[in-house]
């Protein structure tokens, strides 16, 4: 059975459990399952929420592109990738990756490569929303974020 990728950016919320289970629809061959769910922290009470902006048609295809190598590079059956935009409240979803895979270590591999890529190469700005009212900046991305991500060129 050849390998399937999902790769999905919306505002709507996701069912991680409903979307394990239509990875797994049908199909016998996979043998390990991982997902990885970020969720919106309160950082301590102050953050009211997040902002999450991306750019249209780029960020499906840089996510897609970030699954498909995932896919070559780990020999996964399957990966999922959705990403929400829009405001998202501490306690809410974000984004959601699924790997699958014959073997637990591919899927585990598969499934961190995938989210230190998305982290680093899709295009998404994210501005917080303060619990007193104050709006921040549009964020950068972090050194370490950068540090994860490069460690795969290492990692052959």
């Amino acid at each position: 059975m050849t390998a399937s990728v999902t790769v999905r950016v919306q505002r709507e919320d996701f069912d991680l459990a409903a979307e394990v289970a239509a990875l797994c629809h049908g199909r016998s061959d996979i043998g390990a399952v991982v997902t990885f769910s970020g969720l919106c922290r309160d950082e301590a009470g102050a953050l009211a929420a997040l902002e999450l902006e991306h750019y249209p048609g780029m960020a499906e295809t840089e996510i897609s592109r970030i699954c498909r190598e995932a896919v070559t590079r780990f020999g996964l059956q399957a990966a999922t990738a959705i990403h929400r935009f829009g405001r998202i409240a501490p306690g809410e979803n974000i984004v959601l990756v699924i790997a699958a895979s014959p073997h637990r270590q591919a899927a585990f591999d598969g499934a961190n490569f995938v989210m230190d890529f998305l982290k680093t190469s899709a295009p998404f700005w994210k501005k917080e929303h303060h619990a007193d009212g104050s709006v921040g900046e549009w964020l950068s991305a972090k050194d370490a974020d950068d540090a994860a991500r490069d460690r795969w060129s290492r990692e052959r």
